[in-house]
């Protein structure tokens, strides 16, 4: 079998981290959580426990990813400490979650840059990252590392003027539609969606140098920066604007840098998204590709998607597929509904993520505390806010992983049989 070459060290790993997860909290969820919210002390709230679920799935992460580093993350993960068809959940709910994430990026990129053909934006961001990752995952890290510098310095931009020229007052961090617990863990089942990016450096285990000290260290690293700059942000935009203005915005950071009345900063801002949004799409294009090469080698998918290009080392077959389907999507589908579908089955991911940490237990190594703590919180955590989410999102979610369990389980024929 052929596998990938071990390139990326620390700064990369943490670098595709950042370039997958910034981006999709800061110009999509931020508008319909805090509607699910109602007040700011909620959305606050709802932000801080979609980022300690989050910890606990990072610290779940890397456990797993020291003991097998191995390019397909809790695909493989729950393969190996729980069984096949658990392994199989993983994976499909990844894939097909993370291909309707694909979907909602590269429509926000058309709908920041060029509203009027929002469709055929996204087709060519697609095409394009597909490309750069098709030519090796060095210039998908360095390729990354650009983007996320351009990010940080557009937003940082957002937080200068919204602190210091966006007329920010406390006062209008009170108001808003008083919500309850439920509405609270809805709104953190939405804002999850945009801590989902740190597990792309555990589906790049199979190339990143010494696994066993880099991605420990750059997952929770990673996740810690995001979160600082998810709560700087959101502060901004209650601060400026409320809960009540945040909830009905379409591109919240945009508003609050159009309260200064110059018209030319909303361009930079729009610019900005679409630069941070092909960040996000950029990475997860890719770790959706190892996830299906993965699944392929294990003959849950056609066997052909393995296959390892020879001299650029990355899994073409099934990145082209990959490109495929979201061609697809983004051809006839909706935003808001990609995002809702894409977190109940990325949270359904992470649930088994925990369970296979905590199986770590049996092990001398194991390290009952505090990792089996988080594990367990982790686990509770992602199977409540994945019911909490909107109902069509649950739904169609459960529809989608019964008929992936269904197929994989029928004994004639069956994905099993894939040659």
């Amino acid at each position: 079998m052929t596998t990938l070459a071990r390139r990326l060290g620390l700064r990369d790993a943490v670098v595709i981290g950042l370039g997958s997860m910034l981006g999709a909290g800061v110009f999509v969820v931020f508008a319909p959580a805090a509607a699910e919210a109602g007040t700011s002390v909620a959305l606050l709230v709802a932000l801080g426990i979609a980022g300690l679920v989050a910890y606990c799935n990072a610290n779940s992460s890397a456990r797993l990813a020291v003991r097998y580093p191995e390019s397909g993350g809790t695909y493989v993960y729950g393969r190996r400490r729980l069984g096949e068809v658990p392994g199989f959940l993983a994976g499909w709910s990844f894939v097909v979650g993370k291909t309707a994430s694909c979907g909602a990026m590269a429509l926000t990129i058309g709908a920041y840059l060029w509203p009027e053909q929002a469709r055929l934006v996204a087709i060519a961001a697609v095409l394009g990252l597909t490309g750069v990752n098709l030519l090796g995952v060095q210039k998908t890290a360095r390729a990354t590392r650009v983007l996320v510098a351009v990010t940080l310095l557009v937003l940082a931009l957002v937080a200068v003027v919204g602190f210091g020229f966006a007329d920010p007052a406390v006062g209008r961090l009170t108001g808003g539609e008083p919500a309850s617990g439920y509405g609270v863990l809805t709104a953190a089942g939405l804002l999850f969606f945009a801590f989902a990016g740190y597990a792309r450096i555990a589906t790049l285990g199979e190339e990143v140098r010494d696994p066993g000290r880099t991605i420990p260290r750059a997952i929770p690293l990673a996740l810690g920066l995001v979160l600082a700059i998810y709560l700087t942000l959101a502060v901004v935009c209650l601060l400026v604007l409320g809960p009540k203005r945040l909830a009905a915005a379409t591109a919240p950071l945009a508003e609050v840098v159009a309260v200064t009345g110059v018209p030319a900063l909303d361009w930079v801002v729009r610019i900005g998204a679409g630069v941070a949004v092909t960040g996000v799409l950029l990475a997860l294009l890719a770790g959706v590709g190892r996830t299906v090469m993965a699944m392929a080698r294990q003959r849950d998918l056609p066997a052909p998607l393995a296959a390892v290009h020879r001299r650029y080392q990355v899994p073409h077959r099934a990145e082209l597929a990959v490109a495929v389907a979201v061609v697809a999507l983004v051809s006839f589908g909706d935003i808001r509904d990609a995002i809702g579908f894409s977190s109940f089955t990325v949270l359904v991911y992470y649930a088994v993520t925990n369970a296979s940490a905590w199986t770590l237990r049996r092990e001398p190594e194991g390290a009952p505390w505090p990792g089996q703590l988080l594990a367990g919180l982790g686990l509770v955590g992602c199977l409540v806010l994945a019911l909490t989410l909107p109902l069509s999102s649950v739904l169609a979610g459960l529809a989608v992983l019964a008929l992936g369990l269904l197929v994989r389980l029928l004994p004639t024929p069956n994905s099993r049989s894939w040659t």
